[in-house]
């Protein structure tokens, strides 16, 4: 499946490192392609999340069009935000 970014999702890799986050588009499609868990309570979006760090996840926002996924946005969240769901 191809997988595009959004011109929201491109431009969130600048803002999270102006925030000292960085976050690399390989990490970002990693989580998308082999995800720790995946939510589907925003249907038809969808939530990758994958580990970050030890006190973080990373978490991916994407929905399907026919054989492309694109990725709308992404946010690094805490582990005990997250962990439960």
């Amino acid at each position: 499946m191809d997988i595009r970014f959004t011109k929201h999702a491109d431009e969130k890799f600048v803002t999270l490192a102006r925030h000292g986050v960085r976050i690399s588009r390989k990490k970002v499609i990693t989580t998308v392609q082999d995800p720790d868990l995946i939510d589907h309570s925003h249907t038809p979006l969808f939530i990758a999340q994958g580990i970050l760090d030890k006190a973080h996840v990373l978490r991916v926002v994407y929905k399907k069009e026919q054989q492309i996924i694109k990725i709308i946005t992404f946010y690094p969240g805490r582990k005990s935000q997250y962990e439960k769901r």
